[in-house]
Formats: structure tokens, C-alpha cells, sequence
């Protein structure tokens, strides 16, 4: 039996990335983002959403693109990842993609080492190969990222707290 998986490409940079549609909430032009404190740099804020609190992370800042300049095309793909929102900021949301199964090749184990392990597979299409990303790895790790560096988690205190904690009463 030869399925088609759908996903969604999206333009980061020069390259094409696609999301299971599965996960895709909705895509929304950039509205005007409030930042929010202590956040990390590729993490621009959140947005009100209909009612609803969405942060957003900016993919293009998370792979590390040098020069981000916001485009009309900016787009933010809404994701939902266990029960709440996220915004990606992507340059422009291109089509819905129909790849066989047979097209997609598993992750090369290089990109595993890594560190963001969030590339679950290569699809070929056209021609061209869509890099395929892991929205709850991605968000996951962001999230993990951000508590190291902040040295504190939802109702957690990490030993960097700790740390900072014991020489503060010092």
C-alpha cells in the first residue's frame, strides 16, 4: 500500500521545510508580536490569537540565519503542541504537499548529533528535497533551551537557581 503524507512547506532562508499537516493549527500574517522578558534571542514574544496567548519563536533566528529582515511574505504557522499554541515565524508559506511515503528517507544520523534533532526526514518532491521537521521536538527543545539558560522551569528550580539562590543569600 503506498500512502502520501501531507504536509505543509514552508521557506526558511533558501531552504524548504515541511510540518505534518496534522499539527498545523492555522497560518496568520505577522501581527504585531509583544515581546516578553528573558526570553531567548530566536523566542520574539506572544500574540493574541482570537483570544488565545500564542508565543512565538522565530525559525528563522532558531537555525540560526545571521540577517533576519521581516518580509511581507513572513508568515506564522500555528502549531499545536500538547494541548497549547505556538507561532513559527517562517519567510513565506508556500503549498500543501502530497509526498509518497516511499519518497521520504529517514533522518541522516549527522543531523542527530547535532543537538536540535528535530529533522525526522528528507522527502523528495519535484525535484527538490524537503527537509521534514518534528514540531513537538522543535518546540520541546526550545522550551528545554530556554530553562537552561534561564536556570528555571514551570514551577522548577534548576541548579543554576540554585546556584544563584544560595550565593544571593550569602
Amino acid at each position: 500500500m503506498n500512502r502520501d503524507v501531507h504536509i505543509v512547506g514552508f521557506q526558511v532562508g533558501r531552504e524548504t521545510y515541511g510540518v505534518p499537516i496534522t499539527s498545523l493549527h492555522e497560518i496568520v500574517r505577522v501581527p504585531e508580536i509583544t515581546a516578553v522578558p528573558d526570553a531567548a534571542e530566536y523566542m520574539e514574544g506572544v500574540i493574541n490569537l482570537r483570544g488565545k496567548i500564542v508565543s512565538v519563536i522565530d525559525l528563522r533566528k532558531r537555525f540560526g540565519e545571521k540577517k533576519v529582515t521581516p518580509g511581507k511574505r513572513n508568515r506564522i504557522l500555528v502549531v499545536e503542541h500538547k494541548g497549547r499554541l505556538s507561532g513559527l515565524i517562517v519567510d513565506s508559506a508556500t503549498e500543501v504537499l502530497k509526498i509518497p511515503a516511499a519518497d521520504i528517507e529517514a533522518s541522516p544520523t549527522a543531523f542527530a548529533e547535532g543537538g536540535l534533532n528535530c529533522v525526522t526526514g528528507l522527502g523528495k518532491y519535484k525535484g527538490r528535497l524537503i527537509v521534514l521537521l518534528d514540531t513537538a521536538r522543535l518546540l520541546e527543545f526550545s522550551g528545554l533551551k530556554r530553562k537552561e539558560e534561564t536556570g528555571e522551569g514551570a514551577g522548577q528550580r534548576g541548579p543554576a537557581a540554585e546556584a544563584r539562590g544560595a550565593s544571593a543569600g550569602k
